[in-house]
């Protein structure tokens, strides 16, 4: 039983992160700037932003993606 307002124990497992991973998320993080670049500039609608970023996740698997967001 915990107390009210405490914060409960996180369990992990450390895995180690193979070069192929880290190249992922660096292709990833690239892309998304890309992306963004491209919005901010009127290029492409907030609707494709979201659109291609789902594309991006699938493609390259970032670690995060399940939490990541979507821009609104």
């Amino acid at each position: 039983m915990t107390a009210i307002g405490s914060i409960p124990e996180i369990k992990y497992e450390k895995k180690p992160v193979t070069q192929e991973q880290l190249q992922r998320e660096v292709d990833y993080i690239r892309a998304q700037r890309m992306l963004d670049s491209m919005l901010q500039s009127g290029l492409i609608s907030l609707s494709e932003f979201n659109k291609i970023t789902l594309l991006n996740r699938k493609s390259f698997s970032p670690a995060l993606a399940q939490i990541m967001p979507e821009k609104h």
